[in-house]
């Protein structure tokens, strides 16, 4: 094992695309690192980080921006944009049968035409969430009172900051190795590591002692069961009828199709935080109108929302729907039973066609419900752990380490697979 890792990495070393493509990577990071520190004018610190201290939603809102929103820097949106017209290009496939035939059986050239309408549709999301931010930091005394000029002009930078990222999460994932959006996202969850972890030392009790030392053991044990989970898969066995073609005789070789048992990834957790986001940011938008009767039902809103066990049960909820949603976008059971019968393959015992899709259907049904179960106990878990240690820092620990952990593996299987092509 150790001999095929030290190949694999003199490959990497050696190799002058493949090199050329990770330094890329790193480049295009430390990139989005240098804008992550470029903050707005004008901003009171001291107030900041009460109002992020005082609101679970923005403190995740801040990881995921690689602490953007922690100095409002001009990316203080980070990818959210971006995200949130995925989010609305999947749910209308659902609305829409051509965006769906498009997404799923036009290939490569379907996949990117859609990609190309949710950048389109990034560009409005970024312009209307950057306003909506600052009227609410504004509202909350966190900014000053902005004139109109000075409203437009950091409405426009901090847009432009979050098409930038979406541009360079694009040349990352063309020119680079891995998926750049979600690379953008764990830099900026890593580059919280080291300031977290300084307020852990500098806070540090004894007698929380035992606390720190369920927390790491709990950690060690989500990593594994993440690795495990997200590598699950249910093979189903497939047999490609034999044809004789003149002399020769095609096909008869088995083989098996494996269904993932998280099909999903970490799509569900960034769809569910976008989702309690948006409810929690016009509430507070709300609760300082000069209407009383709707400040007053706003805060409760704001109050009730963050509320521990209510935002649990809504994380667990969303997650948990959002992995089946998904999964039934990605993975179209008709589709697989349909290519499976232009190509002569069966699986043994099943008629082909319609009982095929729904038997693939049945099982991706039972395998999905423990990949959702185990999404929606990761992003809980945190929220249980702070419940019972009253340690902060773990608050957003799960989320953060399944995303983490998750992009590893799928940018060490894209490094893997490029060294495999060279080898061979």
């Amino acid at each position: 094992m150790w001999e095929t890792f030290s190949r694999k990495m003199q490959l990497v070393f050696e190799d002058g695309m493949l090199r050329k493509r990770i330094l890329f990577v790193l480049f295009a990071l430390v990139i989005f690192r240098f804008l992550a520190a470029i903050p707005v004018p004008g901003v009171s610190a001291e107030s900041l980080s009460a109002f992020l201290a005082n609101n679970q939603f923005f403190g995740l809102l801040n990881v995921f921006s690689g602490g953007g929103f922690s100095n409002l820097s001009i990316v203080m949106l980070g990818v959210g944009p971006y995200i949130t017209a995925s989010i609305v290009m999947q749910l209308m496939t659902i609305l829409i049968p051509k965006l769906k035939e498009m997404y799923q059986e036009e290939g490569d050239a379907g996949r990117q035409r859609f990609a190309q309408y949710s950048r389109y549709i990034t560009v409005p999301l970024a312009f209307i969430q950057a306003i909506s931010f600052l009227l609410l930091l504004q509202q909350s005394g966190v900014i000053p009172e902005l004139s109109m000029l000075a409203l437009v002009t950091n409405v426009t930078v901090i847009a432009a900051g979050s098409i930038l990222l979406m541009w360079i999460g694009e040349l990352i994932t063309e020119f680079g190795v891995g998926n750049g959006v979600s690379l953008i996202i764990f830099a900026g969850i890593v580059s919280r590591i080291p300031s977290d972890l300084s307020k852990t030392i500098f806070s540090f009790d004894v007698s929380q002692l035992p606390a720190y030392l369920g927390f790491i053991a709990a950690a060690i044990v989500i990593m594994a069961g993440v690795v495990y989970v997200t590598e699950a898969e249910r093979p189903i066995p497939v047999t490609y009828a034999r044809r004789v073609r003149g002399m020769k005789v095609m096909g008869g070789i088995s083989t098996y199709l494996p269904l993932r048992v998280n099909q999903a990834g970490v799509i569900p957790i960034i769809f569910a935080l976008s989702f309690l986001l948006f409810p929690q940011m016009i509430a507070t938008f709300l609760s300082h109108t000069a209407v009383p009767y709707l400040a007053t039902g706003a805060t409760h809103v704001v109050a009730w929302l963050q509320n521990q066990l209510v935002y649990g049960g809504l994380y667990f909820l969303l997650v948990f729907v959002f992995t089946y949603f998904y999964t039934a976008i990605t993975f179209e059971p008709h589709q697989i039973a349909k290519n499976l019968q232009k190509n002569g393959a069966f699986i043994p015992g099943v008629r082909p066609g319609a009982t095929t899709a729904e038997y693939l259907g049945n099982i991706i049904t039972r395998i999905t419900l423990v990949g959702a179960l185990f999404l929606g106990v990761l992003a809980v878990l945190p929220i249980a752990l702070q419940a019972a240690t009253g340690i902060t820092a773990v608050t957003i620990g799960g989320t953060a380490l399944l995303i983490v952990v998750s992009v590893v593996l799928d940018l060490v299987k894209k490094i893997d697979a490029q060294t495999s092509i060279r080898e061979y």
